[in-house]
């Protein structure tokens, strides 16, 4: 049967990509466990603001300030305008407006001390936090004015046991909100609006990591499934080991550059993931196709073919998708860019992977005509299958 197609030998260097492939599986899976992830609030627990400038806000200054503060992991970065900041530490605001207080009784002197932040009691209703503070009585309490009304609202400072309590209107996390935005408007000299604050704690952000790591894990296991029951068995095998490797490339990549890694960065690679074996499954169905046309030729010059005549198609969805995910990285903004740089790298990875590790590794698992011939219906047993 003439081919009139200038067939690329893919497999004719199959050593050489299967070792460039094993050598950066191994370099990504080192750079995993030896550096670690730089996980986002969304994992490790923490605090998002976000605020309203009256004017282009000044990020220099503020994350300044949010370094002053000696706030863990802050990020500062403009959302919807230049004057919509959003801030995102991974302390946790109660915790800093504990240690805010804490200072503040200290001063006092003669040992007076924080001993605990109490739940209000049911008497102690439209309070929010108990401050429960030890060596020292209301009266100096009343008369050091720590406990202001602008700050804390309304107060009511009272005598449990040895202890002095001041019940608050307004929370730990509040108080300390409200200081860091005054300490903003000092050093940037603009009026700021706190139009939102949102915490997450660190329980939750494990259990977040933890659904994460699943969903991921999931998703091999339906594409494995899925082209076991529309292939064969061989090729859920090579499909997996592709996935396998590109998710691995992705991951070690924000390890290695340290970027941070939170739930946009993961909803990217399971988005890789079904975007990788959609290329995958256009080559493996074109294999299968020629599999059933080309009986008398050899498998791998079959494998061959069928990767040529998909290579351009191949080519210009990565590109495409590329590009798109390039301007997406260039003003899409920070709050996308983690996205944009996993989608970029998955997709030159997801290029290669579905080339030369999917179809390497179902021609290493013996793929033949056989297993990919209709079986006969009932009757036909005997049918005559030559070309």
């Amino acid at each position: 049967m003439a081919y009139e197609l200038k067939v690329i030998d893919f497999m004719g260097i199959r050593k050489y990509t299967n070792a460039f492939s094993i050598v950066v599986a191994i370099l990504a899976i080192a750079s995993i466990v030896f550096q670690g992830f730089k996980f986002g609030l969304d994992f490790t627990g923490g605090t998002q603001l976000e605020v309203q400038f009256d004017q282009p806000a000044d990020l220099a200054k503020v994350r300044h300030v949010l370094e002053e503060e000696k706030l863990h992991a802050p990020v500062a970065v403009t959302f919807g305008s230049d004057r919509d900041v959003m801030i995102r530490t991974q302390d946790q605001m109660s915790v800093k407006g504990r240690e805010l207080i804490t200072a503040e009784i200290a001063k006092l002197g003669n040992g007076a001390a924080l001993f605990e932040v109490a739940r209000p009691t049911r008497e102690q209703d439209g309070f929010v936090d108990v401050i429960v503070i030890s060596n020292v009585t209301p009266e100096q309490i009343t008369q050091a004015n720590i406990f202001d009304a602008e700050r804390f609202g309304r107060t009511i400072i009272g005598q449990r046991d040895a202890y002095t309590t001041v019940a608050v209107e307004k929370g730990l996390e509040l108080v300390y909100s409200q200081a860091l935005l005054k300490k903003l408007q000092t050093e940037t000299g603009a009026s700021i609006k706190l139009r939102s604050s949102e915490s997450v704690g660190p329980q939750i952000g494990d259990e977040l990591r933890d659904s994460g790591g699943l969903g991921i894990l999931f998703a091999f296991g339906l594409v494995f499934l899925y082209v076991a029951v529309q292939f064969q068995w061989k090729f859920s095998v090579g499909a997996l080991v592709g996935l396998v490797h590109v998710t691995l490339v992705t991951l070690a990549c924000f390890t290695f550059f340290q970027w941070d890694f939170d739930l946009v960065v993961l909803a990217a690679i399971i988005a890789l993931i079904g975007y990788s074996i959609n290329d995958t499954i256009v080559i493996f169905d074109r294999i299968r196709e020629n599999f059933r046309k080309l009986r008398a030729m050899d498998p791998i010059e079959i494998v061959n073919i069928s990767m040529t005549q998909t290579l351009g198609r191949s080519l210009m969805t990565h590109v495409t998708v590329f590009l798109v995910m390039a301007v997406l990285y260039i003003f899409g903004g920070e709050l996308l860019s983690g996205f944009s740089k996993a989608m970029m790298i998955g997709v030159v990875f997801g290029c290669f992977s579905s080339i030369y590790i999917a179809a390497n590794v179902t021609v290493a698992m013996g793929i033949s005509k056989e297993d990919l011939m209709p079986r006969p219906k009932e009757g036909e047993e005997g049918a005559d299958l030559s070309p």
